[in-house]
């Protein structure tokens, strides 16, 4: 397979570090139940196609394309499409590609995009727009989206090792993240927080239709509503069907 277009960004070096690494934090310990609340919310059934934007070494994609739906993976950091691609099922694909340069048109039956994949990390000026309008071409008519975001109130709440900037909505770690072998590295982590309200308006902005927002946290995925206690919030949209 040929990977698609990819431009850079921040997060790039981090992955090229952690590599399978990644997938011993804590936070991506709860796969397995983060896609049985999904594919319920979204309706999934075997034989549909869903895209996987910012999916990372793949996890989400795995336990899609485990349950015989086609799931295709997107993410801008080579190293973690090419773990993604050591161990992928059957009916799961993968390709280096910037979410901020999707061409997908009208495609998918589902998008999903977990775990600030993609849209949570994208925190310059205009850019969550950018891959949501991306989410939202890439979509079918009638197609479903689930898109987590870190929550800007738990953010300000909780998180006492970030600084978050009240203006942008960003909130700024320094952390310290490891490889296979354990070798450390210091890292900067920018992450883009959000409330329900605007999830909302960029969902309209984009054309998509809010289904429902949850209170959710990884590996606890449930239809909870909003509240200033969970660390992220998923988004459940739909594209609106063609009319005529």
């Amino acid at each position: 397979m040929t990977d698609g277009a990819a431009g850079s960004h921040w997060f790039e070096p981090l992955a090229e570090h952690m590599g399978a690494a990644y997938l011993r934090y804590s936070f991506t310990k709860g796969t397995v139940q983060e896609i049985d609340a999904i594919t319920g919310m979204l309706g999934l059934e075997a034989g549909m196609r869903v895209l996987d934007v910012g999916c990372g070494p793949g996890r989400h994609s795995h336990e899609l394309a485990r349950r015989g739906i086609a799931a295709h993976g997107i993410d801008i950091s080579a190293r973690f499409i090419a773990v993604a691609r050591e161990a992928a099922p059957p009916l799961a694909t993968f390709e280096r590609m910037d979410a901020r340069q999707m061409s997908f048109d009208n495609e998918f039956d589902a998008v999903v995009c977990l775990c600030q994949g993609a849209f949570g990390l994208m925190t310059a000026g205009g850019e969550d727009e950018t891959v949501l309008a991306g989410i939202a071409r890439a979509l079918k008519p009638g197609g479903r989206l689930a898109l987590s975001a870190f929550s800007a109130y738990f953010s300000v709440r909780y998180h006492e090792d970030a600084v978050f900037d009240a203006d942008t909505g960003v909130s700024h770690e320094v952390t310290e993240v490891r490889d296979e072998s354990g070798t450390p590295r210091t890292a900067d982590l920018w992450t883009g927080c959000y409330t329900p309200r605007e999830l909302r308006l960029l969902a309209a902005v984009t054309g998509l239709q809010v289904d429902a927002i949850h209170s959710v946290d990884p590996g606890a995925y449930a239809a909870v509503p909003p509240s200033l206690e969970s660390s992220e919030y998923l988004l459940i949209a739909s594209k609106p069907p063609f009319r005529r």
